[in-house]
């Protein structure tokens, strides 16, 4: 692999040096032409522009700028217009809550950019000033985004594939995090309390799957490009091992607490948990090579570690020759050998092994016609739809406050708008957690912002106090958001300062607006429609099943027709995953109000280990099929196949359907099922190895299946049935 070109600063420094440097330049600017009412409008625009900004590549990012600007352009130059008619302005901001909520529906480059386009309206209220022109705010805004743009157009131009390779290094991060939590599974002290360790290892699958689709949405914009540059292609091989490593180390071959008690007095056991254990560690170490822009070198001691399991297997299959679990012991040590034959030759990437053009392909979820828009939107258009509901909400909040700022003639009040419609988020967990952060946030920095009247600060100094308190605004709105509302607060308290406005009426002001607005966030989640009358675990364990059934439908197909990582594979088993990263957050969501749900709690749990041991037996499927490769012919020559087949599609069936069935119609097709599993052991030819194999893992799909259907209709009790169709299982989206 190619030596790569080292950057010399850490990433965190990069990915704020656009708004240190505009924020830098911007100061420059005011303190050399004076332009003291300027300021806020210009600070706030270019704080919109940060977090509006979206990676792409060249012509992507100009695209989204060019877009963002117009809609900056066109939002604040409505409200410069209306602010001083209290009842038109108050239709324009409710109308514009609801539509840019109701805009998140559709993708990510949409909601962005629509919410940044609502802060824009909010900003350009909060720094109206009757005696300047009508349109210097709505310009110091779009100056302000087109500074910061400009910022990191020339950060894209010096490192354009930066992004994607810190994607990738939390991605690969992550993984090894999980082979961490796996490698537990083969300690034979833990072996009676691993039903814990499954619900961390489903919130563990929940953090990779949301970092790998990191990767893919940085991925897709680049590949759109016909000119594809080799470092983007070295990313996308590591992307695709990374995948494959995830469906292999979340494979389940045995059932981990029997087998933890047959080797407890074995080293074959600690040695399985040793690799893992390395196999994680490598991942870390590419994780950091990714993050550090170094080339990946795997340790020799992961080849000496396999080497002695091998030979540790063989002798412990030496040692009992008529042990019953022999082929499953087998598949599972070839299954980790593999992770580090593939571990191994991530040191020499060949892109030459790029050159079928459907390994190359990664789809977004995207909507690029306006039909297709039209009908995301239309299809949400229910009290059903979590982002109606939030967007209705949005609304009525926008209402409320403008209608209390207009009937009080609160001086600063429209800082209630900007609480609520920041506070409040699409669920109540969510939302309280925010809460209290932004108080606690607002109120140190209303105590640090109290004392900068004091110190007496010159031009200069207040600028640069605008600009630190900006720039480290940046820097923790991702990961401490008390630490967040706190420098917004700062810098806002120095900008009433800088125009001259009464800081101390400013002060007290902003702690009584935001404690408000936190209310009306609070009422709203807390009453209109509130997450616990729209309880979605019932509908999310349903879609969680029928997205198992697509991946073991796709596996199916590829063990009849040959092994292939094409895209409707890759597809099959993103969206298995998506879905059960969705189950997983529905779960983490009630877990954190648990009075509100009571037994549903328990049931989310539940129906989180069993779909989790669901998609482990089908990826073990997915692990094998390489294997079963090279038995394609013998096994399209046996009387075992039909049966194996057609017992899969009864199990596909059933998962797909299970939402619509009565308990007697789902006990007697699982009877069909279980006769045709029964039917498929019995073959003479089951109990060779990669026969016996494949029925062992459809076995254990349907072992789980009757209590996740248990589990399911009683977490449906409280919902019409009717109401409740089956989503497709293939999904509509793409990988």
């Amino acid at each position: 692999m190619p030596a790569m070109k080292a950057i010399p600063v850490n990433s965190p420094y990069i990915a704020n040096a656009p708004i240190l440097v505009s924020a830098t330049l911007a100061a420059l600017g005011v303190w050399y032409f004076n332009a003291v009412d300027e300021s806020p409008a210009l600070f706030l625009g270019i704080i919109a522009g940060g977090l509006v900004d979206l990676d792409n590549r060249l012509t992507g990012r100009l695209r989204n700028v060019f877009f963002t600007l117009l809609h900056f352009s066109a939002a604040s130059l409505l409200v410069q217009l209306t602010v001083q008619q209290p009842w038109l302005f108050a239709a324009l901001m409710t109308t514009a809550a609801f539509t840019v909520t109701m805009a998140g529906a559709l993708d990510v480059r949409y909601r962005t950019i629509a919410f940044g386009t609502l802060l824009v309206m909010m900003y350009t209220v909060l720094t109206y000033l009757p005696h300047i022109p009508w349109y210097i705010n709505p310009l110091m805004i779009v100056c302000g985004t087109m500074l910061y743009s400009l910022c990191t157009l020339v950060l894209h131009l010096l490192l354009p594939h930066r992004p994607v390779q810190e994607n990738m290094a939390q991605a690969w991060r992550k993984l090894g995090e999980l082979m961490m939590v796996k490698a537990q599974f083969f300690d034979p002290d833990e072996a009676n309390y691993l039903a814990s360790k499954e619900v961390t290892l489903a919130m563990k699958n929940t953090a990779v799957i949301n970092a790998f689709n990191q990767c893919r949405s940085a991925l897709f914009y680049r590949l759109r490009s016909q000119h594809r540059h080799p470092r983007t292609m070295r990313m996308l091989q590591y992307y695709l091992a990374a995948q494959n490593l995830h469906e292999r180390i979340t494979s389940r071959h045995v059932e981990y607490r029997d087998f933890a008690h047959r080797l407890e007095h074995s080293d074959l056991i600690y040695r399985i948990q040793r690799l893992i254990v390395l196999q994680a560690q490598a991942c870390a170490n590419m994780a950091e090579s990714l993050h550090n822009n170094r080339d990946f070198a795997c340790d020799d001691t992961l080849k000496r570690a396999g080497a002695g399991l091998r030979n540790a297997l063989a002798l412990h299959l030496q040692q009992h020759p008529h042990s019953p679990n022999h082929h499953a012991l087998s598949q599972l040590v070839d299954n980790i050998l593999a992770i580090s034959s593939q571990l191994q030759r991530l040191e020499n990437v060949k892109l030459s092994d790029m050159e079928n053009g459907d390994a190359t392909r990664i789809a977004g979820q995207d909507l690029e016609r306006p039909g297709e828009m039209w009908r995301a939107l239309i299809s949400h258009c229910t009290l059903e739809s979590a982002v109606f509901r939030h967007a209705v909400r949005m609304a009525l909040i926008t209402a409320a406050s403008c209608l209390l700022v207009a009937g009080l003639d609160l001086h600063f009040g429209y800082w209630i708008l900007l609480t609520a419609l920041i506070v409040c988020q699409p669920n109540y967990s969510a939302t309280t957690t925010r809460l209290k952060q932004r108080i606690l946030g607002t109120v140190l920095g209303v105590l640090v912002g109290a004392l900068l009247p004091y110190f007496a600060l010159s031009l200069p100094s207040q600028l640069a106090v605008m600009v630190i308190s900006g720039t480290l605004f940046f820097a923790f709105r991702t990961r401490r958001y008390s630490f967040y509302t706190f420098f917004i607060t700062v810098q806002a308290l120095a900008g009433f300062s800088l125009i001259g406005l009464d800081a101390h009426t400013a002060l007290y002001s902003r702690i009584l607006d935001t404690v408000i607005g936190a209310g009306l966030a609070w009422v709203a989640v807390s009453y209109l429609w509130p997450d616990w009358h729209y309880l979605t675990l019932g509908k999310t364990g349903v879609r969680a099943l029928q997205g198992d059934a697509g991946y073991l439908q796709q596996i199916l197909a590829q063990l009849q027709q040959g092994h292939a990582d094409d895209v409707n594979y890759r597809v099959a088993r993103r969206l298995a995953h998506e879905r059960a990263a969705a189950l997983s957050n529905t779960v983490s969501d009630m877990s954190i109000e648990p009075q509100k749900y009571g037994t549903k709690l328990q049931d989310g749990f539940t129906l989180l280990q069993l779909n989790y041991a669901l998609i482990s037996s089908i990826s073990a499927l997915g692990a094998m099929r390489s294997h079963m490769a090279a038995h394609r012919s013998e096994l399209a020559n046996s009387d075992f196949w039909p049966l194996f087949l057609a017992a899969g599609a009864q199990l596909v069936a059933l998962m797909q359907h299970t939402d619509t069935r009565e308990p007697e119609a789902f006990q007697a097709a699982l009877q069909q099922t279980r006769t045709a599993l029964a039917a498929l052991q019995s073959h003479e030819h089951s109990q060779q190895p990669g026969q016996h194999l494949l029925w062992q893992q459809l076995q254990h799909i349907s072992d789980k299946l009757p209590l996740y259907f248990d589990t399911l209709r009683h977490s449906l009790d409280q919902y019409d049935e009717a109401d409740i169709a089956p989503a497709n299982g293939s999904g509509s989206v793409a990988a």
